[in-house]
């Protein structure tokens, strides 16, 4: 699900996205799109991701649920659920934590 959060922000990305529970996984200096993560049991799945940019002060977020682990190493098929009520309850609270 995509959305975005209109800024200016008090703190910096990294800082509200820790706060809101996530890890960064990676950041690409040349996209300027950052990786985060927040797992939701021990083993780590399953897990909220996010994919993370800033433009003109806006973040613009496309966030999924990953259910489980990619089964053949080198794939990116997971089981993923992009919408849905789990979805918007996540996206609420993010809004929430960072606006």
């Amino acid at each position: 699900m995509k959305f975005e959060i209109k800024g200016p922000f008090k703190e910096n990305t990294y800082n509200a996205m820790r706060r809101a529970g996530y890890v960064c996984l990676v950041e690409n200096k040349d996209t300027g799109e950052a990786n985060y993560v927040r797992a939701l049991a021990v083993g780590g799945y399953p897990r909220f991701h996010i994919y993370l940019k800033m433009e003109n002060e806006t973040l613009i977020f496309n966030l999924h649920l990953d259910q489980k682990r990619p089964v053949y190493k080198g794939t990116t098929a997971h089981s993923g659920d992009y919408d849905g009520e789990v979805i918007e309850k996540e996206v609420e609270r993010i809004k929430k934590m960072i606006a």
